[in-house]
């Protein structure tokens, strides 16, 4: 088994956008839109560049290639993210599935192990997954 990378917070918030971005088979040009477009404006990532964005994607690609992905996945995130970033990182999961407008069963089932694993209390997801729904609304 490989070493465990150490990620920083940014870097596991990205980690975590990939997840759901590929619990369906592969992330679409809308879903790195919006990866990027949050990157760029949220302030959790305040001083994170384009190029570590790159490598943070490459890293989370790498990470799910292995067998045992998922779990070792759930550790770093674990130990990169304090209890707040949990729920950013949840809430920046929700918007790259709205991304699509259709959520679909991968992505709902990788949603729920997202907040599994994170631990977020479920009243803080269904908050989150309602603003989620509202803010990519369309009229």
């Amino acid at each position: 088994m490989l070493a465990k990378p150490e990620l920083s917070p940014q870097e596991a918030l990205v980690c975590t956008m990939v997840l759901v971005a590929t619990a369906d088979g592969g992330m679409t040009d809308r879903e790195i839109g919006v990866m990027s477009g949050l990157v760029q404006t949220m302030p959790a990532f305040r001083g994170f560049t384009s190029e570590r964005l790159d490598h943070a994607m490459n890293m989370a690609v790498n990470l799910l290639r292995d067998s045992d992905g998922l779990k070792r996945a759930a550790e770093i995130l674990c130990a990169a993210l304090d209890p707040g970033l949990r729920e950013t990182a949840y809430a920046l999961a929700c918007d790259v599935v709205a991304a699509d407008h259709f959520a679909k069963p991968d992505e709902l089932r990788m949603l729920e192990w997202v907040a599994g694993e994170l631990r977020v209390d479920p009243l803080v997801t269904a908050a989150i997954e309602r603003a989620a729904r509202a803010r990519h609304r369309i009229a």
